[in-house]
């Protein structure tokens, strides 16, 4: 089966109702931040992770399908990008790209199919 980038993967380890507000989130490099926000929406799952200094203060918008495992224990949720690559994702404002269908394809294209990551998209 073929994993759309906005479902979380099978093998992650996401159980729908999972409250993931302010479980830390690790890029493959290292942390990035805090989940705020996140969706369990069938077929339009995300997380917006506040970065803090990071990225001076700013949200980023990450698909379900970037995550590759939850830690409930630790509370802790793993992604398969590297920060450069989080950083480098189009800029998100949350009170203008949440429900925008556009900004949604841009992240589909970084994201999955015909992004630099070449995942597919279903």
């Amino acid at each position: 089966m073929t994993e759309h980038v906005w479902s979380y993967k099978s093998t992650a380890g996401h159980l729908a109702g999972t409250v993931l507000t302010g479980y830390k989130v690790e890029a493959i490099d290292g942390s990035i931040g805090k989940v705020d926000k996140h969706s369990d929406e069938v077929g339009d799952a995300y997380l917006v992770v506040d970065t803090g200094v990071w990225i001076f203060g700013k949200e980023v918008l990450l698909p379900a399908g970037t995550v590759v495992r939850i830690d409930v224990d630790d509370r802790k949720i793993f992604v398969d990008r590297t920060k450069e690559q989080i950083k480098d994702a189009p800029q998100f404002h949350r009170d203008k790209h949440l429900d925008d269908p556009g900004y949604r394809h841009e992240l589909d294209t970084y994201y999955g199919l015909g992004g630099p990551f070449g995942g597919p998209l279903i």
